[in-house]
């Protein structure tokens, strides 16, 4: 084949009729004729309030053409609602990073099912994720949110999740369109980027998941792209999602991502969220009315919503995308737990001790019956941080920490101890532990408008109130209950508002005062975390006092018209000052059969609306680890983060554990895999780096209101190789608790073939992953990375047992994006396909040539 340029979809699968539900597994249905009649019995006004939402989550309805209103709900761990509250619980799965590393696309698609599940109990039609922005930079705050640094890794994991959920006849939204890679200035930053790497790295897990998967949606984000905002962008929705790549779904805005009428719907936008003020509706009516814009385009995007109706059964008289009972019932904690054991990278797993007659062993997993005594350390191995904060956020109705985990998995003569060791936060953790609450709200007579339960001391409204509460008559909001401390002595409440506070406990007013108002350049930011303030009172154990924290709001409202409300409750038990925190932890390591130390980081840290200052684990978490490892050569280490930090200890430790954000079933995954009852079958979806000095892409901050994406195709692994820095850990690493001899490597043009055999003395499971290489003569071509990953399977064995994979070697792996011509090239050439363990371990080479 000649080095000739040529555009196509990457690996494009079957085309379907229009409006057809490709990607879900079931039947397909033509809607055309349906929705050409519902369209031809709407009148323009009604036609432009389609596009617009009504309020925070959802579409208006129309009940003369049978449309019912559609319901959207954050959704990429978890399905919230309509309601920011835990008065409806959601199951809460592990963070995308999470999901990611157990590089398993069928899991993803399980999990998308369970999500599926969810969403229909709670009435919502369409779900706003995946996100599969890429890890462009460790201090990207959201990336917990997002996969991983790799487009194949990221493509393939977000189409089986998009799968997953429309089988179940959910909708799904693949977000943000395009390179929102960061948070800094997030709403006005304008990310230049060459036609290059926008192509190879940033638009590829959207072109996969858009031919592969077949999604009903896709959510524009808040940055510009080379000077235009992407709500506006015509050439890279029209041409290039709908024109290149045949996207037939509905464009949503990301939450006031709409700025302009005309120029948005002729960007190819065909909803703007949040209702009820946006820039379509009755601007959008008035435009045409007044010979700016055609009504024949703004039918154009009404066909586009009401196809998502129809798929998603909001729309009568014709079948939906799915059948009225999909999905079939499904385990949400054992999936959750599922998930949450096969996303555990094991970093690091050293031998302790003298060697026994078969050798030595490594320190885990954790033998039971030799155990007496087990420390278990840390703020996070009480209060387990188990999802990312932001608009992720989900109410769960148990979370089962790594203290609760452990204590229940090991047997009943164990004795575990927990020590404290070093708070990581500075904000008060929300009143659980002890608390009994409920949220009354009160309008200014009195009157109790509506009374929910809670979930812990955090009350959050944004838009939608309890059903019987509207701005107008709320006044005040009761959390209400009552308190049993665990522990005598200075117990600490933080109260967080922007408003009137009064704390009453007992018989005693506590704090009677207003709160301040937020602040922060980031409204999402801000109203997620205003400031607090804290009172300290001397409590008895186990007395039960009534509690009331009493809240009238300053305001209701983010702005735009949106309702919003926070008022936090929050609560710590007497403390250590950190000399003698650190120092009790010490003691407490000191003899025991395992230390195991739990390091965290915090919403301060890891959140949506702003991006990440440093690396650093927040406290003294470095400090003691040092000291538990000093004092117990038996210490493992549990890193429960989403994204990257440094481990500047690693060395010191005989082994690391990553669990990432690991959703409501934390404790028991832990347990699973620390006693050895599962392997950890995690590898890592994004380099970690030693230092953030080391990373190559440090720059997330724009200039003059620009960002360039200077590094080109370089981020990542791909920008690693070309340093003479090693990273703490590669890209694709993650040990298991067996030894696997790769054995064999078959290679075809199109394919590979991998035996190995696994030479442990436990069963186990390997992630066989695929990288090219540029071989021999590479003058002509344009610089590549040294190798790039092709593709990755899975296998699992036995001991002594051999088992093998075949991978698919797609085409677009041999190809770049023709910036001169505007097209993918395929370059021809010779190119070492590399059987690997990581990026760093390469296992078996084989040649191959491409014509």
């Amino acid at each position: 084949m000649t080095d000739q340029p040529h555009a196509r979809p990457a690996e494009p699968g079957p085309r379907t009729a229009p409006g057809a539900n490709a990607g879900t597994g079931a039947a397909p249905h033509d809607y055309t004729d349906a929705v050409e009649r519902a369209l031809g019995a709407l009148d323009l006004d009604t036609k432009v309030r389609l596009l617009s939402g009504q309020d925070m989550w959802s579409l208006p309805a129309v009940p003369a053409i049978g449309l019912r209103s559609l319901v959207m709900s954050d959704g990429p761990i978890g399905v919230r609602g309509r309601h920011w509250s835990a008065a409806d619980p959601s199951v809460a799965l592990p963070s995308p990073t999470a999901l990611a590393a157990t590089w398993d696309p069928e899991l993803a698609r399980r999990a998308g099912r369970l999500l599926a599940q969810e969403a229909r109990r709670k009435g919502v039609h369409v779900l706003l994720a995946p996100t599969v922005n890429l890890h462009r930079s460790p201090l990207g705050g959201r990336h917990f949110e997002c996969y991983s640094e790799d487009p194949l890794l990221t493509g393939l994991m977000g189409a089986g999740y998009v799968r997953g959920v429309q089988e179940g006849g959910v909708g799904t939204t693949v977000k943000h369109f395009v390179a929102n890679d960061a948070e800094t200035d997030r709403f006005t930053v304008d990310n230049r980027i060459a036609p290059r790497p926008l192509h190879e790295l940033y638009l590829a897990p959207f072109e996969h998941i858009v031919t592969q998967a077949r999604p009903w949606g896709i959510m524009t984000a808040y940055n510009q792209v080379n000077g235009s905002t992407m709500t506006e962008h015509h050439h890279l929705v029209t041409e290039v999602l709908r024109g290149a790549w045949g996207f037939d779904g509905c464009n949503v805005s990301d939450w006031t991502a709409a700025r302009n009428t005309v120029r948005a719907l002729r960007g190819g936008l065909d909803v703007a969220m949040p209702g009820p003020r946006t820039v379509f509706g009755a601007p959008l009516a008035a435009a045409v009315r007044a010979g700016e814009i055609a009504e024949s385009e703004v039918d154009t995007a009404v066909r586009r919503v009401l196809l998502l109706a129809a798929r998603t059964g909001c729309l009568d008289g014709v079948p939906p995308a799915a059948p009225a009972d999909a999905p079939q019932p499904i385990d949400g904690r054992a999936v959750a737990r599922e998930l949450a054991r096969r996303a555990v990278v094991l970093l690091r797993n050293e031998p302790v001790g003298e060697a026994s007659a078969g050798g030595a062993r490594p320190v885990l997993p954790l033998d039971p019956a030799a155990l007496r005594r087990v420390a278990v350390i840390g703020a996070a191995a009480r209060d387990a941080r188990v999802l990312g904060g932001g608009s992720a956020t989900v109410f769960p109705a148990t979370v089962v920490s790594p203290l609760t985990g452990l204590r229940a998995a090991l047997p009943d003569d164990v004795e575990v101890v927990f020590a404290t060791g070093a708070d990581p936060r500075t904000r008060t953790p929300h009143a659980r532990d002890g608390f009994t609450l409920r949220a009354r709200y009160l309008a200014a007579d009195g009157r109790l408008l509506a009374e929910t339960p809670q979930f812990d001391g955090k009350v959050q409204v944004l838009d939608s109130f309890p059903d019987g509460v509207t701005r107008q008559e709320l006044h005040a909001v009761e959390l209400t209950g009552s308190f049993v401390p665990r522990i005598t002595g200075p117990h600490t409440l933080a109260l967080v508002g922007a408003g009137r506070l009064r704390l009453t406990l007992g018989e005693s007013v506590l704090f009677d005062g207003d709160g301040a108002a937020p602040e922060g350049t980031d409204p999402f930011e801000a109203f997620l975390n205003p400031p607090e303030h804290r009172v300290t009172t001397d409590l008895a154990a186990d007395q039960e006092l009534a509690l009331t924290l009493r809240f009238v709001p300053h305001s209701l409202g983010l702005g735009g018209g949106l309702d919003a409300l926070n008022v936090v409750l929050g609560h710590l038990e007497p403390q250590l000052d950190g000399d003698a925190e650190i120092a009790e932890a010490v003691r407490a390591a000191t003899g025991a059969d395992a230390a195991i130390v739990v390091v965290a980081t915090t919403e301060e840290v890891e959140s949506e609306g702003f991006d990440r200052t440093d690396l650093r684990l927040p406290g003294r978490q470095d400090e003691l680890v040092a000291r538990v490892a000093a004092a117990n050569p038996r210490t493992v280490v549990v890193v429960n983060s989403g994204s990257p930090v440094e481990l500047p200890w690693r060395d010191q430790v005989p082994a690391v554990l990553l669990s990432w954000f690991p959703g409501q079933e934390a404790g028991t995954a832990l347990a699973d895999v620390l006693l050895g009852d599962h392997e950890p079958g995690g590898r890592l979806p994004t380099t970690w780096p030693a230092r953030l000095a080391d990373a190559p892409v440090t720059t997330v901050t724009p200039t003059d209101g620009a960002l360039p994406y200077t590094e080109g195709v370089f981020i990542g692994y791909r920008a690693w190789q070309r340093g003479s820095t090693a990273p703490a850990y590669p890209f694709g690493h993650g040990l298991g608790y067996t030894r696997w001899e790769y054995e064999s490597l078959d290679t075809t043009p199109d394919s590979v073939r991998v035996r190995l055999r696994n030479a442990g003395d436990r069963p186990g499971r390997e992630v066989v992953q695929i990288y090219l290489a540029p071989a021999g003569d590479t003058s002509g071509a344009p610089e590549r990375p040294a190798h790039w990953l092709a593709g990755f399977g899975t296998v699992e064995a036995g001991p002594g047992e051999s088992a093998e994979t075949e991978i698919p070697l797609p085409g677009r792996a041999f190809e770049v994006w023709s910036e001169p011509d505007g097209g993918w090239r395929r370059i021809p050439g010779t190119y070492t396909v590399e059987a690997a363990h990581s990026s760093a371990d390469i296992r078996l080479t084989a040649r191959i040539t491409a014509g």
